[in-house]
Order: structure tokens, then sequence, then C-alpha cells
């Protein structure tokens, strides 16, 4: 057997990044990520563009929320959201960008760190 020079990674890291996979390979999870790597976004304005009622839209949040992937703004009685500005999300957005081949100028400038907000 051919000796590695790497260092696998621990397990706390592989069950981050694992649950990450598990977060975002729901189809509506990945809708929802995709807009808010382009705008931000309260529950209601994200249902009307996913087709889907506040409810079920609030669960998802919670979701991607608690992974790391959005953060959230209180304006009064609107709660809006946005991707998380962190590496870790930011490398989120640009896998989902090159898988769905995002072409805005912000997000082909992703590498630089800015956050896109373009209006997909």
């Amino acid at each position: 057997m051919k000796e590695l020079h790497v260092k696998m990674p621990d397990d706390g890291e592989t069950a981050l990044i694992a649950e990450t996979f598990k977060v975002i390979s729901d189809p509506t999870r990945l809708k929802i990520l995709f807009l808010l790597c382009h705008s931000e976004q309260c529950v209601n304005g994200i249902a009307a563009y996913a087709e889907m009622s506040p409810p079920a839209v609030a669960h998802h949040l919670r979701l991607l929320k608690s992974n790391g992937l959005l953060s959230a703004r209180r304006d009064g009685k609107e709660v809006f959201y946005t991707l998380a500005d962190t590496e870790y999300a930011s490398t989120v957005h640009r896998t989902i960008d090159t898988v769905f081949g995002c072409k805005c100028s912000v997000c082909s400038g992703a590498k630089s760190g800015r956050k896109c907000k373009c209006d997909k």
C-alpha cells in the first residue's frame, strides 16, 4: 500500500461536512439557498419565489440557519434572511453557483470574498 502524505480530517470536521451535505441535499433547501445567495428575503418573499407555504419555508430556514449557512436580521415584524457572512457559507455559495451556472459579475468575484446580492 502506498503511503499517503495528507492528514485525515478529524471526526468533528467530517461530521460537520456530512451534516452540511445532508442539509443541502434537499431540492427545496437548494432553491432557498440559491435565492438567499443572491438576495435578502423575508419568509413570505421566499415562499412566493419557491411557491411554498410560509410555515414550510420557516422549517427549511431553521435547518439552514442552525447549520450556520444563513443569518437573519429583524426589521419591525419581518425577519430577513441571507447567506451567512462566513467562509463556510461562501464555499457553499460558490458550489451552488458553479453547479447552477450563475454568471453574474458579483458571483464571479466571489473568490475575492464579496457576497453576491444579485436579484436572480
